[in-house]
This record gives C-alpha cells, sequence and structure tokens, in this order.
C-alpha cells in the first residue's frame, strides 16, 4: 500500500499516526508527510537517534537500553509506547536498527527492530533485511514500517 492509500484509509477511520525513529532518520514519517493532506492523519514524528534521546523525548528506560541496547524489540516497545504517551496519535510505529556499514555477530548489519503501539497494548518483531548497504536498509525498513501502519489501521473496526 503507497502512503496515499494509507491516508486514504486512515483518514476514513479517523485515525491519527504518529512515528519514532532512529536508523532511518525520519524517513517513514517523510514517506506519509510527503502526500497532500497529511496533516489530516499525521500528529508528529520524534527522530531520536540517540540514546539520549529516546530517553529525553520517549521515556524509554536507561535500565531497558543498559539491559538490551538500542536495536531490540524492548527498546522498540519502549519508544512506540512513549509516543502515543507524548502525542494525540491513535496509532504509532517506532524504528531501531542497524542500516550499516558494521553491525556485530550478535546484532548484524540489516537487522531493525519495529513497535506497534495501540491504546490497548505494544507489538513488536525484528527483521532480519541482511547486509544490503546502508541506504537499502534504510528503505525496507521505511517500506516496513509503511505496512505496519497499514495493517494496524485496517484492523480498525469504525472510528477510533
Amino acid at each position: 500500500m503507497s502512503a496515499e492509500a494509507l491516508l486514504a484509509s486512515a483518514k476514513a477511520k479517523g485515525v491519527m499516526l504518529a512515528t519514532a525513529e532512529s536508523c532511518t532518520g525520519g524517513m517513514l514519517s517523510a514517506a506519509i508527510t510527503d502526500v497532500p493532506g497529511s496533516s489530516a492523519i499525521f500528529d508528529r514524528a520524534f527522530v531520536t537517534y540517540t540514546n539520549a534521546a529516546k530517553m529525553q523525548m520517549l521515556d524509554v528506560a536507561q535500565a531497558t537500553l543498559d539491559a538490551h541496547g538500542a536495536v531490540s524489540e524492548e527498546v522498540a516497545a519502549e519508544m512506540a509506547s512513549g509516543v502515543l504517551h507524548h502525542s494525540d496519535a491513535d496509532i504509532a510505529v517506532s524504528v531501531t536498527g542497524i542500516a550499516g556499514p558494521g553491525g556485530s555477530e550478535h546484532k548484524p548489519e540489516g537487522r531493525v527492530c519495529f513497535g506497534l503501539a495501540i491504546k490497548t497494548g505494544v507489538t513488536t518483531e525484528t527483521v532480519e533485511f541482511g547486509a544490503l548497504g546502508r541506504d537499502k536498509v534504510r528503505a525496507a525498513a521505511r517500506d516496513h514500517g509503511l505496512a505496519l501502519f497499514r495493517r494496524a489501521v485496517a484492523a480498525i473496526t469504525g472510528n477510533s
């Protein structure tokens, strides 16, 4: 689904979206706000590239970062929850990962963790895009974030 179709679907259901992005650096929110009329469904974006920004802007706990690292489903969950707490959004998607180059044996290049928060809870997932190169990993993460929004909006019945 394109960002245009996402906008139409979210507008029809009366829901607001927001993002928290790390490795994508705002690409997910840019894809949404590139569409004319996106202000009807997009509340705000948080680009929290550093751990300090994640803690200050999204209430990610230092203990979570220490225990799991920034690229983890636990941090993605706290980022997504933080977006809902600090916005007027009904649905929030968070993205944190290793776009490359680099990575490690434990956290390889291309690993991206996503959080999806709605008023009733948070789900997370990790996608291993592989060592595609920085640009392709970031684009794949943006597209996956759009797909998460699409599925979440589609699951809503009636107005939120």
